[in-house]
């Protein structure tokens, strides 16, 4: 994917992700830094993680360093994920844990498919294809999220678009639905693809986007807004392996 869009945005959102992590003196409350490391090595941790971010993000963004950075981001992002597993064993029938941990996956396809096409030569057609299957689990579970907390969904919406906030969380819920019925079965798969890097970056902009201007200071808003186009970049991906195949 020597001109992939999506490669650029991806790469993007980890520099954010790195920069994000940095620049607040609370980023010991990121919630994947308390699981991996005590609080006298939370801070340090913290900085080599986002270091790492930072710099393969940065070697996304080069067609020659983009195999390397794509490894190492989905490295961390698979790491991310795992750290979801013990809630989901200790709270089996609470998603909240499955949410979180296909949210990182899905960051993690991105990664695999990237890898895959980064390298001409030595292209291994198959992590791509991985990738995409499990990006399209990953947008069920975001459906599926949505579904179980469609009260907390609804309250992201914000109030002035019309008809309410209740319509748009079950309408958003459905189009992860139908996304991901697209993409595991091929069916108008690129036409998914498309709709649901465009939710994404919706969501992106209307929901977080104010959230990081009414509260510039909180890590928060920050860390979900990073996320969410993150997530889209890895639709992105997603979209330009459609296109390329």
């Amino acid at each position: 994917m020597k001109y992939s869009l999506g490669r650029y945005v991806y790469g993007l959102a980890a520099i954010g992700f790195g920069i994000c992590a940095v620049a607040f003196h609370d980023i010991i409350n990121w919630h994947q830094i308390k699981a991996l490391a005590d609080d006298p090595q939370r801070a340090i941790f913290t900085y080599v993680v986002a270091t790492i971010e930072v710099l393969g993000g940065a070697a996304v963004l080069w067609p020659r360093t983009a195999r390397a950075g794509a490894a190492a981001l989905g490295t961390i992002y698979f790491i991310f994920a795992l750290l979801a597993v013990p809630s989901i064993v200790k709270h089996p029938l609470v998603y909240n844990g499955f949410g979180n941990f296909f949210e990182w996956f899905s960051l993690t396809t991105g990664a695999m498919i990237l890898y895959a096409y980064s390298d001409p030569i030595a292209r291994t057609a198959r992590w791509a294809q991985i990738g995409y299957y499990a990006f399209g689990i990953c947008v069920l579970s975001f459906g599926l999220e949505q579904l179980f907390y469609l009260s907390a969904t609804a309250s992201l919406v914000p109030k002035w678009i019309p008809p309410g906030q209740t319509f748009w969380a079950i309408a958003t819920t459905a189009a992860f639905a139908l996304a991901s019925a697209a993409l595991l079965t091929g069916f108008m798969a690129r036409l998914a693809s498309r709709l649901t890097t465009a939710m994404l970056v919706g969501f992106g902009v209307l929901v977080w986007l104010p959230a990081v201007v009414a509260a510039p200071h909180n890590f928060d808003n920050w860390s979900e807004f990073v996320e969410t186009f993150a997530i889209a970049a890895s639709a992105w991906v997603v979209v330009d392996f459609l296109d390329r195949r």
